[in-house]
């Protein structure tokens, strides 16, 4: 598997490229469950539920989920990598009941997409070795997103948010390092670090005005347009009322008016 990194526009940067085993003996995936700090989570879960709603809405056969085994080397099952984040097309046949994802097994593809969040206690992990991870199990897309910018300073880090991408040739290149927003090519939107970069969001446009929402964002969304909706509606109901009891009121006076005068 052939890796590579990019030159960018900085002129102290140069391009290199080299071959990536596909298996290696510290890729062993560990069996048990490390327990995630609550920001982490909740990053990865929020990025989740994003991909999600756009799988939903794109009428595609595409599998989201989170922290599975990926393994593709049948001969070595133990070695493989966990994604954060993930996204799979065509969705695997066990659906929801998948226990890992083994990629000799039919039905079982690389992701679409994969997505590592640096965390402070192995923030090199994601830096060095998960782009290797990557490129040897034929994923599309990696993002790497260092919300608290704990990767190390070797190549030019630590980086708010790395892109890589597999190209037409197979070659997995770093596409974009820095501080974003940067586009998506597997999602074809844009990557935007929010809240003083604490928080990965996706936008259709480059400027940030067209936001993706979580299906609770959403849902709180129209409630919020619902209830402005019911307080105009209130509001104009009031108001024709009010409209109502001051012409009535005329009329009143008018025929008082009337009355005074045919009695005099």
């Amino acid at each position: 598997m052939l890796f590579s990194v990019m030159a960018t526009s900085d002129p102290r940067l140069v391009t290199l490229r080299y071959a990536v085993a596909c298996a290696a003996d510290e890729w062993t995936l560990d069996e048990v469950t490390v327990p995630e700090a609550h920001p982490h989570h909740r990053r990865a879960s929020e990025l989740e539920q994003l991909l999600e709603r756009w799988a939903a809405a794109s009428g595609r056969s595409i599998h989201v989920g989170g922290n599975l085994a990926i393994r593709w080397e049948e001969a070595r099952p133990s070695i493989g990598v966990d994604p954060d984040v993930y996204m799979v097309e065509p969705a695997p046949p066990e659906g929801e009941e998948l226990q890992s994802l083994r990629l000799w097994a039919p039905g079982h593809a690389p992701p679409l997409l994969a997505v590592e969040i640096v965390s402070a206690n192995h923030p090199k992990k994601d830096y060095v070795a998960a782009p290797e991870k990557y490129a040897a199990s034929g994923t599309k897309e990696l993002w790497v997103f260092d919300p608290d910018l704990e990767g190390p300073r070797a190549r030019g880090g630590p980086y708010r948010l790395q892109v890589w991408q597999r190209d037409e040739r197979g070659e997995f290149t770093r596409v974009y390092a820095g501080p974003g927003p940067t586009r998506s090519g597997v999602l074809g939107a844009w990557l935007f670090a929010v809240d003083e970069g604490r928080r990965l969001r996706i936008a259709d446009d480059e400027h940030g005005t067209l936001w993706w929402t979580t299906a609770k964002e959403a849902a709180l969304v129209a409630e919020r347009a619902e209830r402005a909706a019911k307080e105009l509606a209130l509001a104009a109901e009031r108001s024709e009322r009010a409209a109502k009891e001051a012409a009535l009121i005329r009329i009143s006076e008018l025929e008082a008016e009337l009355a005074r005068r045919t009695r005099g």
